[in-house]
Order: structure tokens, then sequence, then C-alpha cells
């Protein structure tokens, strides 16, 4: 069965998309109605590779992710490095609107890294003229890391996430809309004082993966070395390193 779930849906929308990698409403409603689905996230971007796309190469693509995925076997699954379902940010929150319908209201909201303000600035303006709410925003931090991302975004693009939790926070407020909008934050919080701060900042919770998949009581050498976590190294099918872990 499993436990409660975010379903975040990228460009890719998989487990709601059609054969030719377009949005699928029949599809996303038969997922979305799980009762172990509690909120709809649309992923606009991430920290680790803002504004890139991804592989998951034909190896990789077993039987089980083709099925969740609705994908084809035998061939790469390539996420865009944009949405087709929209295109503007008026188009976004209409968007949000027409998932929470289908969805029976469940909240949804988006994920995003900051990257020019003005591209936030847009989102927070058309909130205002429309009356068109995400239910929660998360604002994922430049600090954020994927195996999937090159080296270049994972290292030197975005907004690192306490400046981009206080832009979030404070263009709501401007706006009036805080109080209707939860924000959610992640970006290497990896301990209570991570979390105790970032809450001060703004955030209405807080999202950590990398503390629990890299303990910081390993060595540095250990830590970055993925395959000694997994016991397993198979060609292009090994795990990543962690190295935005160890950055200071």
């Amino acid at each position: 069965m499993g436990g409660d779930l975010v379903w975040e849906i990228g460009s890719g929308y998989f487990g709601c998309r059609d054969e030719k990698g377009a949005f699928s409403e029949e599809r996303f409603v038969a997922n979305a109605t799980h009762d172990q689905v509690k909120m709809i996230e649309i992923k606009l971007s991430q920290g680790a590779k803002p504004g890139h796309g991804g592989v998951l190469p034909a190896p990789k693509v077993t039987a089980e992710i083709s099925v969740t995925r609705g994908v084809p076997m035998g061939v790469d699954c390539v996420s865009p490095s944009r949405h087709s379902a929209f295109s503007t940010p008026v188009e976004l929150l209409q968007f949000v609107a027409r998932l929470r319908e289908l969805s029976g209201g469940k909240p949804v909201g988006f994920k995003l890294a900051i990257g020019h303000p003005w591209e936030w600035f847009g989102i927070a303006k058309a909130m205002q003229e429309t009356g068109l709410l995400p239910d929660f925003i998360v604002v994922d931090g430049a600090e954020g890391g994927t195996g999937a991302a090159p080296a270049e975004f994972v290292d030197h693009v975005g907004v690192p996430m306490h400046e981009a939790l206080l832009l979030v926070h404070n263009t709501l407020v401007g706006l009036d809309l805080r109080e209707r909008i939860r924000i959610g934050a992640a970006g290497k919080i990896t301990s209570a004082f991570d979390i105790a701060r970032t809450i001060a900042l703004g955030a209405d919770w807080c999202n950590a993966g990398r503390g629990f998949i890299a303990p910081p009581v390993l060595p540095p050498r250990t830590r970055r070395a993925g395959s000694i976590w997994t016991h397993q190294t198979r060609p292009r099918a090994c795990t990543a390193t962690m190295r935005a872990h160890c950055r200071p």
C-alpha cells in the first residue's frame, strides 16, 4: 500500500502522460485519487539543476519503471527542460487550479529554484491579478544535489535556499498572500539547527533527504563513494556521488 505521498509532477509527466509524452487528464485522475496521494506538486525546477531536463538511460528503464512512469522499455526516458502543459505564469496557475479540481480538491502547489527574481515576480503578479493561488510553494535552494545533474549546474546555478526563501516569503507578505499559501524549503538541510533556522526565516516546513542518505559521521571519502552505500556497481547504473554533501 505504501505511506503518504506528495506526487511530484515534472516535465516528463510520469504517471500522467499519454503515448506522446503530453499531460493526460485521464491518467492523472487515475493516480491522483489514490488515498495515499495527499498533495500534488508541480516541479518547475530543482536546486540541483534549474533550467535543465533529465535523461534516464535505457538500461535503467526497468519493467517497474516502465509501468509506473508510462514509458517504453529499451529507449532513453527523457524529461524536457520545460513543461508542455503551460508556458506562462497565468497558464501555470490555471494548471494548478485544474489539477486541484481533477484530484478532488487535494492541495496542489509547485516547486521552483529561484534564478532571476523577475521570473518569480511574474508568477506572484499573476497570482495577485487572477486570484488563482497554489496551496503551497516549495523553494528549492541551489545547495540541492542529484546524480542526474551536470557538475556545472550543481555547483554554479541557482539562488541559495535562505536567500530564495526570504525573497518568496517577503513577496507574498507584501502582496498580502502569505497567510493563504504555505511555504516549504529544501537545500542541504541536515540538522535540527538547519530546520530551526529555515523555519525562523519564513518556511512552514522543511524537506530533507541528503542527511539520511550520507550520514555526516562517515569519513568524507566514504560519503563520496556512492557505491559503498548500496554495494552495487553496474555499467551506467551505479549510485552517483554525493559530492555536494561534502562541500563546506
